[in-house]
């Protein structure tokens, strides 16, 4: 046990996988960083990875294969199903309750705060997004990068500025509960 703890202890590390040390220390011990699901499905795929997988009779050939054909399917399905999902309700919720909202200050516009820069910045935004996805490239491994590299930062962009209407919009009007209203509601 002591032997093999001595021969491992280059890839062993007990300290925060996440901090900005990290990639440092990795490189230091000769080790990848892989920070996406695309680039550690990548990994998987390369020859070197394969042929330990084969040689420890873990997977077969074609095993390996369908598993990386399976993981790229799985990581597209989801967030392509997550894009649909944000915009659908960016379009279905919230942009009926900002109309209502801003509908409130129509005699007041002085009182309506940000609303009027900030809810059409989210159907840019939301266009924004929707139009990313209709330029997907072809092949698994490309829509997986893609949707990684280019999609995500836009769905955080999105993100950001519903964030914000969620602070300001009536509570009334809110399309959905909120982050309080599902981790406290049940007290109510």
């Amino acid at each position: 046990m002591a032997a093999t703890f001595k021969e491992s202890r280059d890839v062993v590390f007990t300290g925060n996988g996440y901090s900005a040390e990290w990639p440092v220390e990795a490189k230091k011990r000769g080790l990848p960083n892989l920070q996406t699901t695309p680039m550690a499905i990548k990994a998987f795929t390369e020859k070197k990875s394969q042929e330990a997988l084969i040689a420890m009779k873990v997977f077969s050939t074609e095993e390996c294969t369908a598993l990386s054909e399976t993981m790229y399917e799985n990581y597209v399905a989801t967030l392509s199903i997550e894009v649909e999902t944000m915009v659908m309700m960016v379009e279905t919720g919230y942009l009926a309750a900002f109309a209502r909202d801003l509908a409130t200050y129509k005699d007041a516009p002085a009182l309506a705060g940000e609303r009027a820069t900030l809810y059409p910045k989210v159907v840019a935004e939301t266009e924004k997004l929707k139009q990313l996805m209709t330029k997907m490239p072809e092949g698994l491994a490309k829509e997986a990068e893609y949707l990684c590299d280019v999609v995500k930062p836009q769905m955080g962009e999105l993100r950001k500025l519903v964030d914000q209407a969620e602070k300001v919009i009536e509570k009334g009007v809110y399309p959905y509960p909120t982050y309080e209203t599902m981790l406290y509601g049940h007290h109510f």
